[in-house]
């Protein structure tokens, strides 16, 4: 049975004010420190000429593609694609991967193959506990790589293996998802900031 439109409005209003108590927390001071260190690593990186890579599951895996397209195509400034690549992209890598080594592994083996000293691997977890994002950061740290973690629910594990740590204050995963492309647009915006 449907539920009449006050019914459906009260659910809307929930919906975009909590969405909105969600977007007040990244001015708490602590995170904003941590989105500015964010933005001046993966700026660095980008100027450095090196390489980001970027992963998560389900909804993450989206935002990972989502936020890999902003560096190779643009975000708003016209300047040159930059390199980004998304681990969530590759379907064949990604099943003969998991088939052979265990899902686990999936992202892990494909920063081993593409990971160079000084690029950055961008790990995203709404729970900071997702087993193949953890595993993709320790690999990428043992290669000498920069990490960023995007999070929510306290950081999870992820926060041990993040040089910066991006943890949304919010226990629900849709609102942290939304803010994790939020900031990867702040981020993005850094990035043209250098083409000015």
């Amino acid at each position: 049975m449907m539920r009449n439109n006050m019914e459906n409005n009260d659910l809307i209003l929930a919906e975009i004010r909590e969405h909105q108590d969600t977007v007040a927390t990244l001015t708490d001071p602590e995170l904003l420190s941590s989105i500015t260190a964010a933005a001046r690593l993966v700026t660095s990186v980008i100027a450095a000429g090196k390489k980001i890579l970027v992963f998560g599951n389900g909804g993450s895996a989206s935002d990972a593609q989502h936020i890999a397209a902003e560096f190779t195509g643009r975000y708003v400034k016209e300047r040159r694609g930059l390199p980004a690549i998304a681990l969530t992209t590759d379907t064949s890598a990604l099943t003969a991967i998991s088939n052979d080594y265990g899902f686990a592994r999936v992202f892990a083996r494909q920063v081993e193959a593409l990971a160079q000293p000084g690029d950055l691997a961008i790990g995203i977890s709404t729970s900071g506990n997702s087993e193949n994002v953890l595993q993709g950061l320790i690999t990428a740290k043992g290669l000498d790589c920069h990490t960023l973690g995007l999070t929510g629910n306290g950081g999870g594990k992820i926060a041990t293996l993040s040089d910066v740590l991006l943890n949304v204050n919010s226990k629900t995963t849709a609102r942290i998802q939304e803010m994790h492309i939020l900031i990867g647009h702040v981020l993005c915006s850094a990035v043209d900031r250098i083409y000015e």
